[in-house]
């Protein structure tokens, strides 16, 4: 396999070069952009497996600067924050971001984060069939070798990780299924660390499909659940 190549955008210096440090130890191509413009600059310029995006850039912020380069190439972000207001993380993951770290957080941490959203890069990938798989239920359909998504007629722009999140839930209608298997199934973690990260996905989704769709087990996770 060809060396990964990561988009480090990181308005501190000592941060940035950590974090190129120990990605570059791990075998990634690092590219460091310091400015929201520069950042959308060196993506159009190079194509990047990874992004790894602050939230509080000069020029533009990353919110601006997520929204651009995915409108260019879908590509993985993860995204770092100093702030922990869900109403930030929310929109985050609404521009398409796909994971996010709050800062501070641990290099071994980053580096596993993006190990993960590029292996599932790669699944999804290696799972296109030419035949176009679909799940219908109610009137949302799903489409599975073009990862689009419908509500009625009305085509609904979902993010990589609500897609992935969305199939899970929408495999197995009515089933409950625990947050530690979603985390596990789209996120590849082992650990309910990032219980957080679903349920906020899950409100991307709700806000996204109709909020009576996934149904809340408190205490354990979710469900679909299709119309009786």
């Amino acid at each position: 396999m060809s060396e990964r190549r990561v988009l480090v955008v990181e308005d501190e210096r000592t941060i940035a070069e950590s974090i190129a440090t120990r990605l570059r130890a791990e075998g990634f191509a690092v590219e460091l952009a310091g400015t929201g413009p520069a950042a959308v600059a060196a993506f159009t310029a190079n194509p990047h497996d990874l992004i790894v995006l602050d939230i509080m850039l000069p020029g533009y912020d990353g919110l601006e600067v997520c929204r651009r380069v995915q409108a260019i190439r879908a590509v993985p972000v993860l995204m770092l924050t100093a702030r922990d207001a869900e109403t930030d993380l929310l929109v985050g993951l609404a521009v398409g971001a796909d994971d996010y770290l709050t800062k501070p957080f641990s290099m071994r941490e980053l580096v596993a984060r993006a190990h993960v959203l590029l292996r599932r890069t790669d699944r999804a990938a290696e799972l296109n069939s030419p035949a176009d798989e679909r799940i219908t239920i109610d009137d949302v359909e799903v489409s599975l070798t073009e990862r689009r998504v419908w509500v009625g007629r009305e085509e609904v722009h979902l993010t990589r990780t609500e897609f992935e999140l969305l199939v899970c839930l929408a495999s197995r209608p009515r089933a409950v299924l625990p947050r530690e298997r979603l985390l596990a199934t789209v996120w590849g973690w082992t650990d309910g660390a990032g219980s957080r990260a679903v349920d906020s996905h899950i409100k991307a989704l709700r806000r996204k499909l109709g909020g009576d769709r996934i149904r809340t087990v408190h205490g354990i996770g979710y469900a679909w659940e299709p119309n009786r």
